[in-house]
Parts: structure tokens; C-alpha cells; sequence
């Protein structure tokens, strides 16, 4: 009797484990490592787990932790990316831009044309089109292919 009572013991555990678990929307690897030796603590031993099921459970497992880590190094990249971009200098940007047709308005006058080279004057970056134009970057609306 005692391992019935182990056995109800085990199940209301898992009971409040899942309970906790769906509270939070995920299960960890601790939690899932808890239910399984949980369970195969309190099992009874006239009709231990079957191999099959434990074997899945391992695998359910490993799958788990792959995940997590597979997430773990997104978001490491993620962040590194936030940094990279973050840190990046327009001029890179606009360089992109050299041959490439912009259109924009500058002092309410619609402005088009191909990029011929870009300037940094006084920390402050400028756009020549072939024409002679002068346009600041942040007046550009469009970036395109040539027409």
C-alpha cells in the first residue's frame, strides 16, 4: 500500500508541477528533470516504466535543451547584431546609395535623381547628385534602381 500511496504522492506533485508549469507557459529543464526522477522514484517496482516511454521522455528531453540553447544563442546574436547596427556608421549607408536613383523633397521641392558621391562636412552627411544637386539623407524618401 505504501507504493500506491507514493504513487498518488507522485501524481499530485506532477499535478502542481504542471499546474505551475502551464501558470508560467513554459517547462524548464529543471522541471521536466524533477518529474522524471520524481517519477521514476515513486514508480512500482512490479510494473516499472516501460522502456519505450522512457525513451521518449529522454528524447523529449534533449529536444528540450536544444531548444533552449538554440534560443539562448538567437538572442546572444540578436543582441550582438542590436550592437553592431547601433554602432554602424550611416556613411556605410549612404556609400550604398552611389549610382542608385533617390527621390525626396528639400524646402517643399520634389528632388530626384542618380547619386554621384557622398560627403561628411562638419560631421554632417550630403548626398551630390549628377545634376549638382545637394541633398541631406534625411530628405530622401526613396532609394531605387535607376529607371
Amino acid at each position: 500500500m505504501a507504493t500506491v500511496d507514493a504513487t498518488n504522492r507522485t501524481a499530485a506533485q506532477a499535478d502542481t508541477s504542471s499546474t505551475a508549469a502551464k501558470k508560467t507557459d513554459t517547462l524548464g529543464r529543471d522541471q521536466f528533470l524533477k518529474i522524471l526522477l520524481t517519477q521514476l522514484q515513486n514508480q512500482d517496482p512490479t510494473n516499472p516504466i516501460d522502456d519505450r516511454e522512457f525513451v521518449t521522455q529522454l528524447a523529449t528531453f534533449s529536444s528540450l535543451e536544444q531548444q533552449m540553447n538554440m534560443n539562448e544563442s538567437i538572442t546572444q546574436m540578436n543582441q550582438i547584431m542590436s550592437t553592431f547596427v547601433a554602432h554602424q556608421d550611416p556613411f556605410t549607408t549612404y556609400v550604398g546609395w552611389i549610382g542608385k536613383e533617390v527621390e525626396g523633397k528639400q524646402d517643399d521641392k520634389d528632388i530626384s535623381g542618380i547619386v554621384k558621391s557622398v560627403k561628411n562636412i562638419n560631421n554632417e552627411y550630403f548626398l551630390y547628385l549628377e545634376d549638382g544637386t545637394k541633398i541631406s539623407p534625411w530628405d530622401v524618401t526613396t532609394v531605387g534602381e535607376k529607371s
